[in-house]
C-alpha cells in the first residue's frame, strides 16, 4: 500500500542517513506513528503543523506490504480524506522491515 508521511527536517535527516530505508524511532511522548493514506492530507499536515513549528516541512511517500497493514484499521480523523493508520511506536521497526523499496521525498514546504 502506498502511504505518505509529513516530517520535519530532523526526521528527514535521519531518514537520509538510513539511505532512505527506514523511519527513525518516535520521540518520547509520541506513542503512535501515523502514516497517512493520501498526499493531500500529508501536505495539509505539513503546512499546518511542521512549517509553523519548524520553519520547514517535507512530505514523503513509501510503500508498505499489505500483509503488515492488515492488522491495523484505517482511522478517519476529520474530513473524508483525513485517513491514517495508527501504528504503536514500539511496532515501528517492524513496519520499517515491511517497507518495499525506498522512501521518497515528494515535496518540501516553508
Amino acid at each position: 500500500m502506498l502511504l505518505f508521511r509529513p516530517v520535519n527536517q530532523a526526521e528527514l535527516d535521519l531518514i537520509i542517513q538510513s539511505d532512505w530505508m527506514k523511519f527513525p524511532p518516535s520521540l518520547v511522548g509520541q506513542p503512535i506513528f501515523y502514516p497517512v493514506l493520501n498526499e493531500e492530507y500529508a501536505i495539509q499536515i505539513t503546512r499546518e503543523w511542521n512549517v509553523p513549528s519548524y520553519g520547514v516541512g517535507h512530505v514523503l511517500k513509501f510503500e508498505v506490504k499489505d500483509t503488515f497493514l492488515a492488522s491495523y484499521e484505517i482511522q478517519k480523523v476529520g474530513l473524508n480524506h483525513h485517513l491514517e493508520f495508527w501504528i504503536p511506536s514500539e511496532e515501528l521497526e517492524k513496519m520499517n522491515q515491511n517497507i518495499t523499496g525506498k522512501i521518497e521525498l515528494i515535496g518540501s514546504y516553508s
